[in-house]
């Protein structure tokens, strides 16, 4: 029995098809973009003669943020400020490391964030622990800097 000389070539060329999966190979999405940081501000309204402790819990959150690498370290600022009737509030402005990190904080950090929650009172129609995302404009400051 004779072989045709082309067929040996199909059979090399099938198997060479075959071996780089290309023909089977699934079509990719893109991956998702990636969560970017997010700048914060928190505004707490501490309640008279708790600001020590509350400025103590302030320093072990940020602390355990950084464990957890829930935040960039730049900018990371609190400031104290007397409110009119002269009560007394911390500001706090930091950037979380993605805009998902405070939704899936562990166990750990919702605890301290109960503490820092009870050294505050709501005032003026506001909640004890008030914030929201804010737009970093300072360049000197980059958030990008972990």
């Amino acid at each position: 029995m004779k072989i045709s000389p082309v067929l040996p070539v199909l059979l090399l060329i099938a198997l060479a098809s075959c071996s780089t999966g290309k023909h089977l190979a699934p079509r990719r999405t893109p991956p998702p973009k990636a969560d970017p940081p997010e700048t914060v501000i928190v505004t707490y309204h501490v309640i008279a003669g708790q600001e020590a402790p509350l400025q103590e819990t302030l320093a072990r959150a940020w602390t355990l943020y950084q464990k957890e690498n829930m935040v960039l370290y730049q900018p990371h600022v609190i400031v104290r400020d007397k409110e009119s009737g002269g009560q007394t509030r911390f500001i706090e402005i930091f950037a979380w490391i993605s805009h998902a990190k405070p939704a899936h904080a562990p166990d750990s950090v919702k605890t301290i964030w109960n503490q820092m929650q009870s050294f505050c009172e709501p005032r003026d129609g506001r909640p004890g622990l008030d914030g929201g995302e804010v737009d970093l404009l300072n360049p000197a400051l980059p958030a990008a800097k972990r």
